[in-house]
């Protein structure tokens, strides 16, 4: 068993020394991800992710759900997390925080709200709140984290945190379409490229032309689906419900090597 508070702890000593350490993660794994649409109203995704050499998995499943509330939008993420970490028996389940995208006075984007996490097997618990600047902006520079760690079979605080919430000015992301022939006819980069290239070369004609075209093979495929008496069936996840919230579960123990990867 590693505890969280120890990876939390580990992680402040070696602040100092980002860039190396997420060089040395690249290193010991590769993570491969999928990620599922499995309904457009109301908007829920799926997503599973793998990483076979560090024996760990991850499944998502999200509804987000928005509300308007004057000078701001704020979006409630409804869904459960799970992080599996086979090789120690830990199973942590967690929630996601809220996000808000603020029109007046100040336009921006935060996460804020409440967060916990839990593992099943050992009863440790973090709760933690994202707290996003004020409403006049004068906290910009002060995006927190704050929350602590305990035991809750012993109800034993364990560890406080407080942390900054900082963009790493080194972060880059890259992707690279190694198999272009490969990539499936349902994928995203593949079904929406011709348009995202139109928004970026901001053809505007060109992209509504695009997202009509896109949208009219959608509803053909629904018409001829609906002709043949057939319902449509992920086919990467074993079920689905909504009667208590949405809830996925992947057919596969790990995600195949996907055409798409980011470098």
């Amino acid at each position: 068993m590693i505890p969280l508070y120890k990876y939390i702890k580990e992680g402040k000593r070696m602040r100092g020394s980002g860039r190396k350490r997420h060089l040395r993660g690249r290193e010991k794994g590769f993570a491969c991800m999928l990620r599922l649409q499995v309904s457009h109203h109301p908007p829920v995704s799926a997503l599973h992710a793998t990483d076979d050499k560090e024996n760990i998995e991850m499944t998502w499943c999200h509804s987000p759900v928005s509300k308007f509330t004057g000078t701001s939008v704020e979006t409630k993420v409804h869904g459960k997390r799970q992080l599996k970490l086979h090789n120690h028996g830990e199973t942590y389940e967690m929630d996601s925080p809220n996000l808000v995208i603020r029109i007046l006075p100040i336009s921006g984007t935060d996460w804020v709200g409440n967060v916990s996490i839990r593992c099943l097997e050992t009863g440790l618990v973090a709760e933690l709140n994202y707290i996003g600047q004020s409403f006049f902006g004068f906290r910009a520079d002060r995006r927190l984290i704050k929350g602590k760690i305990f035991d809750s079979w012993f109800m034993k605080i364990l560890y406080r945190l407080e942390a900054p919430i900082v963009k790493d000015p080194e972060f880059d992301m890259r992707f690279c379409c190694a198999l272009y022939q490969s990539v499936w006819p349902t994928e995203t980069a593949l079904v929406w490229g011709e348009l995202s290239q139109a928004i970026l070369s901001k053809d505007w004609e060109k992209a509504r032309e695009t997202k009509k075209s896109v949208e009219e093979r959608q509803r053909e495929v629904l018409r001829e689906r609906e002709s043949r008496g057939k319902n449509w069936v992920p086919k990467h996840l074993v079920s689905y419900s909504k009667e208590e919230g949405w809830e996925c579960s992947p057919i596969h123990k790990s995600v195949p090597n996907a055409p798409i990867a980011t470098l």
